[in-house]
């Protein structure tokens, strides 16, 4: 049973999702002006990332992306300052996030912090969306090196696993086309949003976006 799909599998550019997508974007921020006023939107996409394996090329450059079509991802490199309080900032914005995109690498599961994020996301039952950067499923596992407790050490690789058999997408820095596939995430991006509105998440937040696509 195939557990992920390739980004060569893509729609073109001119996918009905992504041509709409300024459309949809704009009808989001305009209600949240509407019935929120000055309260800040909460986060639409929690990105969790290895800074250092991604935060210049496939993380940061899918942040952009979302950015420039007016929608509200989260990325630590882009949203925290001086001053803040790490893992408050962080878990605020997974609690108030509509969905996950979590990017796995090659070390990812090196990172106490990437682990902690992805099983605050798994935890919170959130649609989850996995990019295999670089890196096989089977290949990502939880290692014991003395630094995390037996409980701890569980938490994390049930959320792995829980992410690793999750259908996502797959990327090849070396042979891949970057454009295509921050074009395939978009749209996979924007498809959960739509089907998270759809099935009622973010109650009393209700966008009411899609009566008109």
């Amino acid at each position: 049973m195939q557990r992920f799909v390739s980004s060569s599998s893509s729609s073109s550019s001119s996918s009905p999702v992504v041509s709409s997508a300024k459309h949809l974007c704009g009808r989001i921020l305009n209600n949240y002006n509407q019935i929120q006023g000055p309260i800040k939107r909460p986060c639409d996409v929690f990105i969790n990332h290895r800074g250092t394996d991604t935060k210049r090329t496939i993380a940061g450059l899918l942040y952009d992306h979302l950015f420039r079509l007016r929608l509200n991802p989260f990325l630590d490199s882009k949203n925290m300052k001086p001053g803040d309080r790490l893992f408050d900032k962080i878990d605020t914005a997974i609690k108030h996030s509509r969905i996950g995109v979590a990017v796995f690498s090659p070390r990812y599961c090196e990172s106490y912090f990437c682990l902690h994020e992805l099983a605050l996301i798994m935890e919170s039952r959130k649609k989850v969306i996995p990019i295999f950067y670089d890196v096989k499923p089977s290949q990502l596992q939880v290692k014991d090196d003395g630094t995390c407790s037996t409980k701890e050490l569980q938490r994390f690789a049930w959320a792995l696993e829980e992410a690793k058999y999750t259908v996502g997408l797959t990327f090849d820095s070396l042979n891949g086309d970057w454009s295509e596939f921050l074009t395939t995430a978009t749209d996979a991006v924007i498809r959960n949003l739509i089907e998270e509105e759809q099935e009622g998440g973010n109650k009393g937040q209700s966008l009411c976006f899609l009566q008109d696509y």
